[in-house]
């Protein structure tokens, strides 16, 4: 056996011993050193049309795990920030367009702006009155609870008189309000010797009011009064209102009197008038469509569920609430007359009770030469066996779908555009109509 000398062993057990020093003591700087290469993660930001996030830019950047990273949303020329929208759990505060965010982790943010100007509180929504023409979006709800409801909404604002509607005769809205889904809650409006009454008092052309609902409002005034517009000539759709509206003439519980267009709306307020009242438009000469009326109507004259006059197109929509007049009562149109070329009912129906004295209906009251078509009511819980204009039908015949899409059906000349669903809870949105056949009435299919 070979034998190494002392010497020598000795200086390969040194190597030895220095080799593991050296490694373990790598070891236990890379272990106490580990903060010292904290780890880093990616922010991608973006934005939509209508402004950019200045600080710290967009694009792709990069920040060690902590770190407090500060972002500037700054707005294009009539547009608004809405919201910091995608990876925003460490956002301080999503809805403001400066704040922080907190690099936890690699994030993908978006600034998203829109064109118009945000309504926050009833002082901004006061100020619409100053520029009529621009473009707004609400942006939640406002209440009794909201900034500026005591002195510009409440029962004892403006001398009690509650609310000033917005764009008076004169000075009409020519611009956009963009409720997006939000409620205007505890409006109170008592103006009885004032006309163009409402949450907007005239809509002109080109005006635009859409998705707002108008929640236990108390609007009185005398002529053309509704819950959210008091004359309309431009576009209200995606709204709705509740509460009570009260006045003499052209009264609506959301519109009292329209020469434009109202569609995809309701009202399940009541509503009280004189002449031409009607639970969603007093009075039309434009067009009414896909919408639906659930309060409670009672006036003098020409008298509806759904409208009070109509001399304009009404198609697509129905009416439940009860109805109680003296004279052209009906349980959709009181009145149906013809005003440059229209004047007709189209695709419609009615359910409520209907009382009054003379030109009395279960659809409509009183036809002044207008069209009635494809349309139908419910002669057991009308308390009607006759209208003038429309096919009456019994409670089960109104909820069979053969009755609106089969044209061996009497009065159906063409077919809905209705289909069936399972329950009253589905919705099929490729048609206007839905029905559960042999248990519901046909319901719109925008309804929630």
């Amino acid at each position: 056996m070979k034998i190494i000398p002392s010497s020598k062993r000795h200086h390969y057990f040194a190597r030895v011993i220095i080799f593991f020093l050296i490694v373990a003591g790598l070891i236990v700087w890379m272990t106490g050193c580990y903060t010292c290469f904290p780890k880093q993660y990616t922010l991608i930001i973006s934005s939509t049309e209508g402004g950019s996030v200045t600080d710290p830019g967009e694009g792709t950047f990069t920040y060690n795990s902590g770190t407090v990273v500060d972002l500037v949303a700054t707005p294009d020329a009539g547009y608004h920030f809405v919201e910091w929208t995608g990876d925003v759990d460490t956002i301080a505060d999503v809805d403001n367009a400066a704040t922080n965010i907190t690099m936890n982790g690699s994030y993908n943010i978006t600034a998203n702006f829109a064109l118009g100007i945000s309504v926050r509180d009833w002082y901004d929504l006061d100020d619409i009155r100053n520029n009529l023409s621009g473009s707004y979006i609400l942006m939640n709800d406002l209440d009794s609870s909201t900034a500026g409801y005591e002195e510009l909404a409440s029962p004892t604002a403006n001398g009690g008189k509650g609310w000033q509607p917005i764009g008076p005769e004169g000075n009409e809205f020519v611009g956009s309000f963009d409720g997006q889904g939000y409620e205007i809650r505890d409006l109170f409006i008592d103006r009885p010797d004032e006309d163009f009454v409402g949450l907007f008092a005239v809509v002109e052309e080109g005006g635009v009011i859409e998705d707002i609902g108008v929640v236990n409002a108390a609007v009185t005034g005398d002529v053309f009064v509704g819950g959210l517009v008091g004359a309309n000539a431009g576009t209200v759709s995606d709204s709705y209102c509740t509460g009570s509206v009260t006045g003499e003439y052209n009264v609506g519980g959301l519109v009292g009197v329209n020469a434009g267009n109202v569609s995809d709306s309701y009202s399940s307020g009541n509503v009280t008038s004189e002449e031409f009242v009607g639970g969603l438009v007093g009075a039309t000469w434009g067009t009414v469509s896909d919408s639906y009326s659930s309060g409670n109507v009672t006036g003098g004259e020409c008298v509806g569920g759904l409208v009070g006059g109509n001399a304009g197109i009404t198609s697509d929509s129905y009416s439940t609430g009860t109805v109680t007049g003296n004279s052209s009562v009906g349980g959709l149109v009181g009145l149906l007359t013809v005003y440059m070329d229209k004047g007709e009912v189209s695709d419609s129906y009615s359910t409520g009770s209907v009382t009054g004295n003379s030109s009395v209906g279960g659809l409509v009251g009183e036809n002044d030469d207008g069209t009635v078509d494809n349309s139908f009511w419910d002669t057991e819980t009308s308390g009607q066996d006759s209208s003038d204009g429309g096919t009456g039908k019994n409670t089960t015949e109104m909820q069979d779908i053969a009755t609106f899409n089969d044209t061996e059906t009497e009065g159906l000349d063409e077919p809905w555009d209705i289909t069936t669903v399972a329950n009253p809870g589905e919705r099929n949105t490729a048609y206007i109509w839905n029905i559960v056949d042999d248990e519901t009435y046909p319901f719109l299919s925008w309804q929630s």
